[in-house]
């Protein structure tokens, strides 16, 4: 079955656990946190020495051996990626897919100080490309969806957040992403459109943290991606007109350092099927 690193620690380096975040509820998964120092350079070393999850490259040709493949993806990605994993799993006997989602840019510098990973999922291009600028990726990243943001409110919109403007309004309490990851991006770059000056009560690690903030009920209202608002848990959408001009291309990566670099290749591959398109598109993803 397709699991999420976070929830079961970093296998092989003891004491590197997950975030301690409160799951965004519904059982559904949390993002990870950034690996210590130390951790990241016990799992490079552990690469060297033999592949994640015991296995060869060629699993079943190993006596059924079990294989593992490493995603590390944008935590918007989780609910699409979760359920793409489990039918690569049913695809690919032998297989287990292990993703670690967290924000993008939180990724990309675990990448790039030596994290054992096969594939990298970035909601921006802008990450993606510190990762392939140090070389780390093998190729050229492909985009295969598109996110825009929407504002999410409380059920019954208890504030009544009608658009933007009303974000900019003191008795309103706003989450942001930081701007250092993606969807922070898109929401300093929509709000300068339409010339709204926020003060956000707290500034997240990752969309879904931004979330987490609405469904706990601590905020009135945070810029998130539009699918977080479909999958998120007694939440509303409310759409703005400037969205589409932060809309944001998802790129995806085989790592040059993956290594399971053949069964990397066949999950881009699966990723950009008609099939699994269909998944984004119900997930509330522009495809292309």
């Amino acid at each position: 079955m397709a699991r999420d690193r976070s929830r079961g620690g970093v296998p092989g380096v003891p004491g590197a656990t997950a975030a301690g975040r409160p799951a965004a509820g519904g059982g559904r998964r949390r993002a990870a946190a950034a690996l210590p120092t130390a951790a990241l350079a016990a799992l490079a070393a552990l690469a060297g020495c033999a592949p994640v999850g015991g296995g060869t490259e060629g699993g079943e040709g190993a006596g059924g051996a079990e294989r593992t493949l490493t995603v590390f993806a944008a935590a918007s990605l989780t609910g699409a990626f979760e359920e793409l994993g489990e039918r690569f799993e049913r695809d690919h006997p032998g297989t287990e897919v292990e993703f670690n989602f967290a924000g993008s840019s939180q990724l990309a510098g675990q990448i790039n100080e030596g994290a054992p990973a096969d594939v990298f999922a970035s909601a921006d291009t802008r990450t993606m490309d510190t990762v392939a600028e140090a070389g780390n990726t093998a190729g050229e990243p492909v985009v295969f969806v598109r996110n825009t943001l929407e504002i999410a409110v409380p059920r019954g919109n208890p504030a009544g957040v009608e658009g933007l403007a009303d974000l900019a309004d003191p008795r309103v309490s706003v989450a942001l992403c930081a701007e250092e990851v993606p969807c922070g991006a898109a929401a300093a770059e929509v709000l300068d459109a339409a010339g709204v000056e926020v003060a956000p009560v707290s500034l997240e690690e990752d969309v879904k943290a931004a979330l987490t903030k609405v469904e706990l009920g601590e905020v009135d209202a945070a810029l998130v991606y539009r699918t977080d608002v479909l999958a998120g848990d007694d939440v509303e959408g409310v759409a703005f007109a400037e969205a589409d001009q932060a809309a944001n291309d998802y790129p995806i990566a085989v790592l040059a350092a993956a290594p399971r670099p053949a069964l990397a290749e066949d999950w881009v591959a699966w990723v950009r099927s008609a099939d699994a398109q269909r998944v984004f598109r119900d997930a509330g993803f522009t495809t292309r």
